[in-house]
C-alpha cells in the first residue's frame, strides 16, 4: 500500500463530493453557485499538502493541464494547471463558468474584450496568491489571459469548471485582430483522471 500522504486524497475526494451536492441543487442562480463553488474550493486549496506530484509536473516549454476528476454527467470537472516559469496562455475563453483556486506559487490574469481594432485589455491585471479564489463565466467575464507571477519557479492552480473542460470548444482570439479560432484543450494525461 502507497504510504505517501497523496495516497488517500482526502482533500480531493471531499472536494468531489462538495461538487456533487452543489451541481445537484439545479435551482440555483450562477451566482449562488459560483459562491459555493468559491467556498469549497477555497478550502481545497487553503493546504497545500494533498496534490499528487504526478499531477504536478511542469513541461519547459508550455503549461499543462491536468484532469484531477470529471464528473460521469459531465457537470463539472477539476483539473491542476501547472505553469513552468513564465509561461502563459493566449488570449482565450471557456465559454463555461469556471473558479481558480491558487495552491503553490502565483498567477496573474488579465481579462479581455473584443474591440473595433482587436482585443482590449480590461481593468486591471488580478494576481493570486496560495489561497485565493477567482471566477469566469459568459455573464462575469470570460476571456482573458493566465501567467504564471513567477520567471523562475513553477506555479499550480486548481481549476472548476461547469462542464468537461477538456471536451469543451473553446475559443482563442487575435490579439491584433480579435479573430477567433476554436480549439478543444484535452489534457496532460490523456482524458484520464486519476484512479
Amino acid at each position: 500500500m502507497d504510504s505517501s500522504p497523496y495516497a488517500d486524497g482526502q482533500p480531493l475526494a471531499r472536494f468531489v463530493a462538495s461538487m456533487d451536492a452543489i451541481v445537484a441543487d439545479g435551482g440555483q442562480t450562477e451566482a449562488a453557485l459560483l459562491e459555493r463553488v468559491g467556498q469549497a474550493l477555497g478550502q481545497l486549496v487553503a493546504r497545500d499538502d494533498w496534490l499528487d506530484p504526478r499531477f504536478a509536473e511542469p513541461h519547459h516549454e508550455y503549461y499543462r493541464q491536468y484532469l484531477l476528476h470529471a464528473d460521469p454527467q459531465d457537470r463539472y470537472s477539476v483539473v491542476s494547471f501547472v505553469w513552468g516559469p513564465g509561461q502563459k496562455t493566449p488570449i482565450h475563453d471557456h465559454c463555461t463558468w469556471g473558479a481558480i483556486g491558487m495552491l503553490r506559487g502565483a498567477e496573474t490574469g488579465q481579462a479581455y474584450a473584443r474591440g473595433p481594432a482587436g482585443m482590449v485589455a480590461v481593468g486591471e491585471p488580478e494576481r493570486l496568491e496560495p489561497g485565493d479564489v477567482a471566477f469566469v463565466s459568459p455573464a462575469l467575464g470570460d476571456i482573458h489571459v493566465v501567467r504564471n507571477a513567477y520567471d523562475d519557479r513553477v506555479s499550480i492552480s486548481i481549476h472548476v469548471y461547469g462542464t468537461d473542460i477538456g471536451k469543451q470548444s473553446r475559443h482563442v482570439f487575435d490579439p491584433a485582430t480579435g479573430a477567433m479560432k476554436t480549439f478543444v484543450s484535452g489534457y496532460a494525461n490523456a482524458g484520464k483522471a486519476p484512479a
